[in-house]
């Protein structure tokens, strides 16, 4: 008869270690991002980081006698943009995107009253009428412009018939032909994040208001406005910061005249054939964009600490 003997529990020294199963899975889950976000972040660095800089090295190089990138070290490039010339343009842009900023946002907020306060089926429809444009080709909408606002067009021949001219007018190139088109082509981008900070707002918020005393101004003021303030602020980001880089509109509508910043990029690149000019040129383009954006940021925080 043998007896079993008992045997002694083995070493903690000589057992495997396994790593805890919940190390196991946060490697597993970090295997899993990492090659589903590899794709997506090395097309990022292929098309945005690498030519952006490129560019931003461009900016300090060289231009050999074809306008070329020669290579070297130099500040001599933005030391040019200093001119008064170059100011003037850099200024005229701000200008213009802060006053097409200015006038999208008021009649952003008046279309998006006007959209929020109708029935949801109609605001469906008014939506899409909004869009439609957006199916059609900018340089399509541009040219339209044109034929609107050309001697003996439809504009011209509505304002004969209202005494505002006699006979054909010559509207476009213009500056107001210029700003007519900007305001065309970033109004919808104003309406969009306006109407969806108004369209939670229940209509009876201003007629509770109103009759407790409060006038058109004040209902506006007071409480719509604070309403979509949020909104205001993501129309303004997304209207500002595009307008500084058009390109087409001051071509088409204004002739070329009067140059945004855009416009002097493309001029230095092909017809003054001066690369790294152009490269410090759209340098001082982003670093104006990423200032806009640091600013609206702050403004955006300051809200939600208010809100708070």
């Amino acid at each position: 008869m043998t007896v079993a003997t008992a045997q002694p529990p083995a070493s903690p020294a000589t057992e495997p270690k396994r790593p805890a199963p919940g190390k196991e899975a946060r490697a597993r889950k970090a295997v899993v991002t990492t090659a589903l976000l590899a794709p997506a972040g090395l097309t990022v660095v292929g098309l945005v980081l690498v030519p952006l800089l490129l560019v931003v090295r461009n900016s300090f190089a060289s231009a050999d006698s074809y306008g070329g990138i020669q290579g070297g070290f130099t500040l001599a490039n933005y030391q040019d943009l200093l001119d008064p010339i170059y100011l003037k343009v850099f200024g005229y842009s701000l200008g213009m995107a802060a006053l097409n900023t200015m006038v999208c946002l008021v009649l952003g907020y008046v279309v998006s009253y006007y959209l929020a306060s109708r029935p949801p089926q109609r605001q469906m429809l008014l939506l899409l009428l909004i869009i439609l444009p957006f199916w059609t080709d900018f340089l399509v909408r541009t040219f339209a412009w044109i034929n609107l606002l050309s001697p003996g067009g439809p504009v011209n021949s509505l304002t004969d018939a209202i005494g505002f001219t006699s006979g054909p007018t010559q509207w476009i190139p213009s500056q107001g032909a210029s700003f007519i088109g900007l305001v065309y082509a970033f109004l919808p981008t104003a309406i969009f994040p306006i109407y969806a900070s108004l369209r939670g707002v229940d209509n009876s918020l201003g007629e509770a208001a109103r009759d407790l005393g409060c006038g058109w101004w004040r209902v506006h003021s007071r409480v719509l406005l604070p309403i979509a303030r949020p909104g205001m602020l993501a129309a303004a980001l997304l209207t500002f910061i595009p307008t500084l880089g058009v390109f087409v509109i001051p071509v088409l509508l204004g002739g070329g005249r009067d140059q945004l910043v855009g416009n002097l990029i493309v001029t230095l690149y092909t017809e003054f054939r001066n690369q790294p000019m152009g490269a410090a040129a759209s340098v001082i383009l982003l670093v104006l964009m990423v200032a806009s954006m640091a600013v609206f940021g702050l403004a955006a925080r300051r809200l939600r600490r208010k809100a708070a």
